[in-house]
């Protein structure tokens, strides 16, 4: 993102980053509403049937296709990356889940939803009588591709946004306003993935079934999240120690920190159970 020069003493976009960078968003990026650049490959995926039996992903394709119809009038897509740890959650008697649950934490959807309304207030205290619209996986909205249109980072071979220098461990939140910011439309960042395909390797039940390509109906995360059915013998055993979710396909990823100490910060299994 590269800000036009402004005749006002204080550049609203700079101060905006500046806010968000000092609420603990690691990245902060802008682009324009309309047609995602990877739809097409979105609407292909749904009609190879790769959603299993996440049927809520099929609907509301004209929001998706152009999210901006989210609010009426909505000029720029403002997208905020915010880090979770890499240290895994374990219990007591060696089990985990998925980093991004952060046990102990108040819910990521409020405690970003949160950040995210107090930016949306700058904006209209900079930009009277205009509306906001704060998204944190709210909104049928192609998150990753209005991330990447903004600049902040490349899709890796995992799917995931990577952003270079922090990794793929973010959560992702939007905010659309009707505010007319001024900024130059970002340049997407190269795929820095290279010959690497350790995450198509390693992941444990061949849901990358090659590199960009994810089939969710094998994936580990939805079935021990989405799925509404029973865990069988052969998928608890590629979950191994991990009960909720996989981070299998970040873990190996070159991008991301390999963190030596476990988080115990779950409950015991007994307790759980």
């Amino acid at each position: 993102m590269k800000t036009e020069t402004k005749s006002a003493t204080r550049n609203p976009l700079s101060h905006f980053v500046e806010k968000a960078k000092s609420l603990g968003f690691t990245a902060v990026g802008f682009s324009r509403p309309g047609a995602p650049l990877f739809f097409d490959r979105f609407q292909a995926w749904i009609s190879g049937g790769k959603q299993g039996d996440m049927h809520w992903i099929e609907r509301h394709a004209e929001l998706r296709e152009n999210p901006g119809k989210l609010l009426e009038g909505c000029r720029t897509i403002i997208t905020l990356a915010y880090p979770y740890s890499s240290r895994k959650p374990f219990t007591p008697d060696g089990f985990a889940s998925a980093r991004y649950t952060e046990p102990g934490r108040a819910d990521y959807h409020d405690r970003l939803r949160k950040l995210a309304k107090t930016l949306a207030q700058n904006i209209i205290a900079d930009y009277p009588g205009t509306r906001t619209r704060v998204c944190v996986d709210s909104a049928p909205m192609l998150e990753r591709s209005f991330a990447y249109a903004s600049g902040i980072g490349f899709i890796g071979k995992n799917n995931m946004l990577i952003i270079p220098g922090h990794g793929s461990y973010v959560f992702l939140t939007e905010i659309l306003t009707t505010a007319p910011l001024e900024f130059l439309k970002a340049e997407t960042m190269e795929n820095q993935c290279g010959s690497c395909t350790l995450c198509v390797e390693a992941c444990p039940a061949g849901a990358l079934e090659m590199p960009f390509s994810l089939n969710a109906s094998k994936c580990l995360s939805y079935l021990t999240i989405e799925h509404g059915g029973e865990v069988d013998s052969e998928t608890g055993r590629k979950m191994g120690d991990c009960f909720f979710g996989c981070d299998v396909c970040q873990e190996i990823c070159p991008f991301n920190d390999k963190p030596a100490l476990r988080d115990m910060s779950l409950a015991s299994t007994e307790e759980m159970l």
